[in-house]
């Protein structure tokens, strides 16, 4: 079911949900458009007509797809390594950095969105597993640096190629051609570069705002005496 139908007139999405109505209850399971996501879709056709749902609707599956994946990943995470998928993001973007595998804490809660103390308990728990350790910065007077163990390095390596095997979103991504993949990434890409751009900042609290000035002015000091 695509979203486009949420913008039909009122008229014609009224007369075709009192069939629908009656219509979902007897799709079975293994027939194409007869998924749970859809159902919601034209409950919320049917309960608001009048408006266009379009982004709404987009919304939601955005959301209902990350849970999705999350889950899985979680799962797997937790099976597999012990620790939870919120946790091993942690890991993976330290990864991600390159060596020294090394990130500041407002690096690091600022990439996975999330807040300074929801960070500062990920660190905690990967540190006492070994995963993860604390070393001083050398730019911040009491501020520490978050490292990459040896331990810590060897599991997110393992999980890195996991993840490329047998991702969670591999059986459904293996019925879409090579083109309309291509299409996805680029539509998922720069959706999230303007939600980034346009959402986040408003998002951000005054300590996030604050420190990107700083960072700002630190850099055009440098550019002036440099």
């Amino acid at each position: 079911m695509s979203i486009a139908a949420a913008k039909r007139p009122a008229s014609t999405r009224t007369r075709k949900n009192a069939v629908v109505e009656q219509s979902v209850p007897a799709r079975k399971s293994n027939l194409p458009g007869s998924s749970l996501i859809e159902f919601i879709t034209l409950q919320w056709q049917r309960e608001h007509s009048e408006l266009d749902l379009s982004n709404f609707l987009l919304a939601i599956y955005f959301m209902r797809l990350g849970t999705l994946v999350e889950q899985a990943f979680d799962k797997m995470c937790q099976s597999l390594w012990g620790i939870s998928g919120s946790d091993m993001r942690v890991l993976l973007a330290l990864r991600r950095s390159g060596h020294p595998y090394a990130k500041r804490p407002t690096d690091l809660y600022r990439a996975l969105l999330v807040t300074s103390g929801a960070i500062t308990k990920k660190i905690d728990r990967l540190a006492s597993l070994g995963m993860v350790e604390r070393q001083p910065d050398p730019s911040h007077g009491g501020g520490f640096i978050v490292h990459l163990t040896k331990k810590g390095l060897d599991i997110v390596d393992k999980a890195i190629v996991k993840l490329a095997k047998e991702s969670s979103i591999a059986p459904a991504i293996a019925h879409f051609s090579d083109a309309e993949r291509a299409a996805g990434n680029e539509f998922c890409l720069r959706t999230l570069a303007l939600m980034e751009e346009l959402v986040l900042p408003s998002l951000e609290g005054p300590d996030d705002t604050s420190s990107k000035s700083r960072a700002k002015g630190s850099q055009r000091s440098r550019a002036n005496h440099g």
